[in-house]
């Protein structure tokens, strides 16, 4: 589908919906924006395989560069990837193979989810023996998952801990650039001015309201100007 940059020109050809593509963000380590909020799990990140443990937890809120940095890892290590909600009676051997580095994205959903608990812990201790590396995402730091199984907790107390924060203004400004780049969106100052004052300090909001501006450019065959975005952060506004 053709972007519209420029102003069209008047037609009567009816307002049509974008189709459903599929939007794929840059997630190599160069796209990852480095700010005080995530400097330290960058360099856990860039550390490996020096880590002084078999595991690093990476926890903070929805949409703050988690999953970016797990596969930024992932791609570098060779490791593999799965969700927590998908390791409930699957088997650790046929899971692992031979693999030496594993990415569990929502690890905390393994406690008070009724999922198998002992199924991550011999994860753990094949990748242990095996020299490897486990890499966990979540939303809270593994001290308040409520473990119910005593080797695990002990395993998760002794991984390293990192924690992502919401992101400050600069780092705002940097992460708008690049989602607005992703889709090959122009985004002027004065959109980015716009929009910094008004949005969610949070990096799921910059992402829905990004998309959300896509969309509506998309439908109505318009650049994305100030006017355009105004209206999308006003709609949102009424229907939040």
């Amino acid at each position: 589908m053709t972007r519209v940059t420029s102003k069209p020109d008047k037609d009567n050809d009816p307002q049509q919906l974008p189709l459903a593509l599929e939007m794929r963000p840059a997630l190599g380590r160069d796209d990852f924006m480095v700010a005080d909020c995530n400097s330290e799990a960058v360099a856990w990140i860039d550390q490996w395989p020096k880590w002084p443990a078999p595991a690093l937890c990476l926890y903070g809120p929805k949409g703050c560069g988690k999953s970016h940095l797990a596969e930024v890892w992932r791609a570098r290590s060779g490791a593999l990837q799965v969700a927590a909600s998908d390791l409930n009676g699957i088997n650790p051997d046929e899971l692992l193979g031979d693999a030496t580095g594993l990415v569990i994205e929502d690890a905390d959903l393994v406690a008070g989810a009724g999922l198998d608990e002992t199924v991550c812990f011999h994860i753990y201790n094949m990748l242990k023996e095996r020299g490897g590396h486990l890499l966990l995402t979540a939303s809270q730091p593994p001290s308040r998952w409520h473990i119910d199984l005593p080797d695990l907790k002990s395993r998760l107390g002794a991984a390293l801990v990192c924690e992502i924060s919401p992101p400050d203004d600069d780092l705002i400004v940097g992460l708008l650039i690049k989602l607005f780049a992703d889709r090959q969106i122009p985004a002027s100052p004065q959109i980015i001015s716009y929009v910094l004052p008004r949005i969610e300090r949070s990096f799921a909001a910059l992402s829905q309201l990004v998309a959300a501006i896509d969309r509506r450019a998309l439908a109505e065959k318009r650049a994305v100007t100030l006017p355009l975005v105004r209206s999308v952060m006003d709609d949102m506004a009424t229907k939040s």
